[in-house]
């Protein structure tokens, strides 16, 4: 079923128009298929024997992951395959793109600068960072998209790796170039606790930088709890375990902690059976702010708008429910308060356009 036939027209129509802000996807997970095959022959990278050989199989083979863990091996595989600044620029500029297309103002985008500075043809982190750079200040002068990059940790490695990527990123951050801290990667194994030292380390030093971090999804409330409680972050990536426990709910609430839910990718890895499994009714009555992103759109074959729609196909909201959605998405995002009134008044022009063609029929 295509995004087309999924809702009624004038409801998309109306979900594409009214302003986005994505703050959960990670750029490595917007490498497409076709894309990946094309860098792999462009840059001699050989994938591994049982790694489909043709982009059509590697689609049908991303429709059928197991779990995070088996999603994991291919998302780093296909790391691989980026290895120049014109490879990141790039993966950076088609995803802008698509975004545009579909409603798209502001992104605060994941990166997984750790993971590339690992592998076996080293890849600096200037390379990275001037790539995803050039993108950024071509999607604000031609797209008008404002963009914050935010770097995470990969919890799956040892510390000493941890803290070696965070002394190469100080220098970004000091530019502006890195704006939020992360924690991303399996998390059950990995309790938020373990990476206490990491955001000290960059909090005490940028005192202004965003803190998040990647909990409750397949861990539960704790991971959420101890997040807030050792990290320090004013934001939850996932967050949709946190329902099974309402003292945080209401703390969630009182402190407008904004979670960035990613329905599709939650379908995908087994973390629900189905959309309406997600605690976002629950969430709008208690007053918990959540915006909806892609994740990792590529490997989902599910941009924002898909994710709206298939949102807006398991809980038909009206459109006063998604108007306070994008507000909330709004308020919670890392920028200027300028920027946001912006922003909030783009929602209400939309609000106005469609509650007048929605009464006239």
């Amino acid at each position: 079923m295509t995004i087309n036939n999924l809702i009624d027209p004038i409801m998309l129509d109306f979900l594409t128009e009214l302003p986005k802000c994505e703050h959960h996807c990670h750029l490595e997970g917007t490498l497409s298929p076709s894309l990946l095959f094309k860098l792999a022959k462009k840059n001699s990278v050989k994938l591994p024997d049982e790694f489909p050989d043709t982009p059509e199989k590697l689609l049908l083979k991303y429709d059928n992951f197991e779990n995070l863990d088996d999603f994991l091996k291919y998302y780093y595989v296909g790391m691989n395959v980026l290895i120049t600044e014109d490879d990141f620029f790039e993966l950076a500029w088609n995803y802008l793109l698509t975004a545009k297309s579909q409603g798209v103002y502001h992104l605060e985008l994941f990166f997984d600068p750790q993971g590339h500075l690992i592998r076996s043809i080293k890849i600096s982190f200037d390379t990275i960072i001037n790539g995803l750079t050039r993108a950024f200040l071509k999607a604000k002068n031609e797209l008008e998209i404002s963009t914050k990059l935010t770097m995470c940790i990969l919890r799956h490695l040892p510390l000493d790796s941890c803290f070696e990527t965070i002394n190469l990123s100080k220098k970004y951050y000091e530019n502006g170039q890195i704006h939020g801290l992360g924690l991303d990667s399996s998390e059950k194994p990995f309790p938020p606790t373990l990476f206490k030292e990491c955001y000290s380390e960059i909090s005490k030093t940028f005192p202004n930088v965003g803190l998040t971090a990647h909990a409750g999804e397949e861990g539960g409330p704790d991971f959420v709890v101890d997040s807030i409680n050792e990290l320090k972050v004013t934001r939850i990536d996932h967050g949709v375990n946190s329902i099974k426990d309402l003292n945080l709910i209401d703390y969630l609430s009182k402190n407008q902690i904004l979670l960035t839910v990613c329905p599709i990718s939650n379908l995908k890895l087994q973390v629900i059976k189905n959309l309406d499994q997600l605690p976002l009714n629950e969430f709008l009555k208690y007053n918990v702010p959540f915006s909806i992103n892609s994740d990792d759109p590529a490997y989902f074959n599910s941009y924002i708008l898909d994710n709206y729609a298939q949102i807006q196909k398991a809980f038909n909201w009206n459109i006063e429910t998604w108007c306070k959605i994008a507000n909330n998405s709004i308020n919670g995002s890392w920028i200027a308060d300028k920027e946001k009134e912006l922003l909030l008044l783009k929602v209400d022009q939309v609000y106005h356009k469609y509650k007048s063609i929605m009464s006239d029929l």
